[in-house]
């Protein structure tokens, strides 16, 4: 999978943070391997990028509400509070990605 795919997939994942308790979240990981086609390596890769961000929601989103005017992270729509969560993850905290990739991978 390209790079792109894998974000996708990772959003994917994420995505569903707003639907399910935080216990349900490994189950919610071996279903959604389970749905798709994906080589064992790109497996991982979407596990332990998700894991990461997942462990520093808390942090990403009050750097989200920080900055975002008018609305906070309750208030986001579910698809948009994704994105954000995985750019701002990306821009921060990975520094495999340079910040414009993030940026661009977001809005696009």
């Amino acid at each position: 999978m390209s790079r792109r795919e894998l974000r996708e997939q990772i959003f994917k994942m994420l995505f569903r943070i707003e639907f399910h308790e935080s216990e349900e979240l490994t189950e919610q990981m071996e279903l959604f391997l389970e749905e798709g086609e994906r080589s064992k390596e790109d497996e991982t890769y979407i596990q332990q990028k998700y894991a990461k961000i997942a462990e520093k929601i808390e942090e990403i989103d009050a750097a989200i509400n920080e900055k975002a005017k008018g609305w906070k992270t309750g208030r986001m729509g579910k698809v948009d509070l994704s994105i954000l969560r995985l750019a701002v993850y990306e821009i921060r905290y990975d520094e495999e990605i340079p910040t414009g990739v993030a940026i661009n991978e977001a809005v696009e």
